[in-house]
């Protein structure tokens, strides 16, 4: 069972540190060089934020939803990044599984 208030706080805080993050990147190109790394980090803390808002749940629906708040903040980033010319397309699918 996903815990729908957790989902909306950690896909928000996620999601603003990935665009901020892909905002750098767009004006300062050695923070583009970061942008796997830096994305994947920010995704887990997504995750985490996802597993410290939800009680009582089992390891496994904490990971489900983890991993579905650190994808859904990674696509949107990416998409972000690729629609500002920094990224292909291709990565749109790639990084939001990774």
């Amino acid at each position: 069972m996903i815990n729908s208030r957790a989902m909306i706080i950690a896909g928000a805080v996620g999601t603003i540190l990935q665009v901020g993050m892909v905002v750098a990147g767009h004006t300062n190109k050695s923070v583009t060089a970061m942008f796997a790394v830096g994305g994947m980090g920010l995704s887990l803390l997504a995750g985490l934020i996802y597993a410290l808002n939800t009680r009582g749940s089992s390891v496994g629906s904490l990971a489900i939803g983890g991993a579905i708040a650190g994808g859904i903040c990674a696509l949107i980033g990416i998409l972000i990044s690729h629609l500002l010319g920094d990224v292909p397309a291709s990565l749109l699918l790639l990084g939001t599984v990774s």
